[in-house]
């Protein structure tokens, strides 16, 4: 069973900086596109970043370009999301998903629909 496990979220000041970490278990990551997803209260789910299987090509939504960073370690079977100048607005429950579709079908950024196995999330308070 495709299985995947959010973890990192704490409660961090603006400005702050924080590490998520997205680990695979029941497959290997190496044949997947992974994402970063969050979604706030009373929000609909947006992605706010994803991978290519190799690591070679990234996307990022435009609000977090040039604080968040993708990277994956796929000898660990694990994605990261490392949030820099974390902001309020950077509050909400992060998601990572995988999809297993070539990359150049991922278009408009990071599409949801095209993703799955979904873990339960990691909670992102940036509060002062």
């Amino acid at each position: 069973q495709l299985q995947l496990v959010e973890s990192g979220g704490d409660l961090v000041q603006p400005g702050g900086s924080l590490r998520l970490s997205c680990a695979a278990s029941g497959f290997t990551l190496d044949y997947y596109a992974i994402g970063w997803f969050r979604q706030a209260p009373g929000k609909e789910r947006e992605g706010v970043s994803c991978i290519s299987r190799s690591g070679s090509s990234t996307k990022y939504e435009d609000s977090v370009k040039g604080r968040f960073t993708i990277s994956r370690d796929n000898a660990k079977n694990t994605v990261y999301l490392q949030m820099n100048s974390l902001k309020p607005e950077d509050t909400a429950v992060y998601y990572c998903a995988a999809s297993g579709l070539p990359w150049n079908r991922l278009v408009g950024g990071c599409p949801a629909p095209y993703f799955g196995s979904w873990g339960r999330g990691t909670q992102v308070t940036v509060s002062a």
